[in-house]
């Protein structure tokens, strides 16, 4: 069993719209109207003058719970959709870690399966945790990024890029606040090419999508000795809403009632990081209450399909 100590959220105040980000790529106003209309994006955070270690370091400090229990971190892990992001010598989980007392604690970074690493990095620091044997042992795991790059700033066809950092207590055994009761993962190697994709690829791509990202939800819910029906909320992340019409009928749902879509169209695709910013945002709106159970997604691209459930 693996819990969610605590979680916290670190967003830059800066709002920019996408319209001019889109514009800056190219795009005409038919498909700028595209993305707001149909895709549901209209702005995004940024911050022009903070560093990626400066995004960690704020969302570590923004857990109260670390404060006084540094000791009992064991491992400091960077869920990372993209493998740089920042200037060469520069490591920011490293900064972070030394900013926040954590020296102690051996830190790395999984990337691999693009923003869904970060629920692969939840199940693997609770495995981490259950095999040391030390009940009161906590993981630190970072999830969210800069858009450094252009390939980090607008994702194909299918999201427009934000920054936001969350930062995430895990430990190994059912006593934290949110038990994760069931994790599935698939990845699709035919998408290998990830933002280089064909035409072709794209085509394939959107028929396969929402079939198997349904495929995987299902297998977590199986995981977890669940249904839908048994879900108060769905968790997302942020690509377009257009897709998450397919998912959600072929799921046997009639509306998006249960979709936490409320910070889309404000924050943009966060990389990793949206699923549990939707958390936060449903915690402070009174749509999560004690014995809830919530899913959680992520789609990387190359491509990784994930989904997490939980019990609050």
């Amino acid at each position: 069993m693996t819990s969610l100590e605590a979680v916290a959220v670190h967003l830059p105040r800066h709002s920019e719209p996408v319209a001019g980000r889109l514009r800056a790529f190219g795009h005409s106003d038919q498909e700028i109207k595209h993305y707001r209309l149909y895709y549901g994006f209209s702005e995004i955070r940024v911050d022009h003058d903070r560093s990626m270690a400066e995004h960690l370091i704020a969302a570590g400090r923004g857990l109260t719970e670390l404060r006084g229990q540094e000791h009992r971190v064991r491992y400091v892990l960077q869920a990372k959709t993209m493998p740089v992001s920042a200037p060469y010598p520069v490591n920011p989980l490293h900064e972070a870690r030394a900013a926040l007392g954590l020296t102690h604690a051996p830190a790395f970074s999984v990337s691999q399966q693009a923003c869904a690493s970060v629920l692969v990095c939840v199940e693997l620091a609770g495995r981490m945790l259950a095999q040391d044997g030390d009940p009161d042992a906590l993981a630190l795991v970072f999830a969210g990024e800069k858009t450094f790059t252009d390939d980090a700033r607008v994702l194909g066809a299918t999201a427009v890029m934000g920054e936001g950092v969350v930062a995430l207590l895990v430990r190994a055994g059912d006593t934290g606040r949110d038990r994760m009761l069931g994790y599935a993962s698939r990845i699709c190697g035919e998408f290998y090419r990830g933002s280089r994709m064909t035409d072709e690829d794209h085509e394939r791509w959107a028929v396969r999508y929402p079939d198997v990202l349904v495929e995987v939800i299902t297998a977590a819910l199986d995981h977890a000795g669940l249904t839908i029906d048994d879900i108060r909320l769905i968790l997302p992340h942020h690509v377009n809403q257009l897709s998450w019409r397919k998912v959600i009928k072929g799921l046997g749902l009639k509306n998006l009632d249960r979709l936490y879509l409320d910070n889309l169209s404000k924050l943009g695709h966060c990389f990793g990081a949206d699923a549990f910013i939707n958390y936060c945002s449903a915690r402070a709106d009174g749509r999560l209450t004690p014995g809830d159970r919530y899913l959680m997604t992520a789609v990387g691209l190359g491509a990784t399909f994930s989904a997490m459930v939980f019990e609050h």
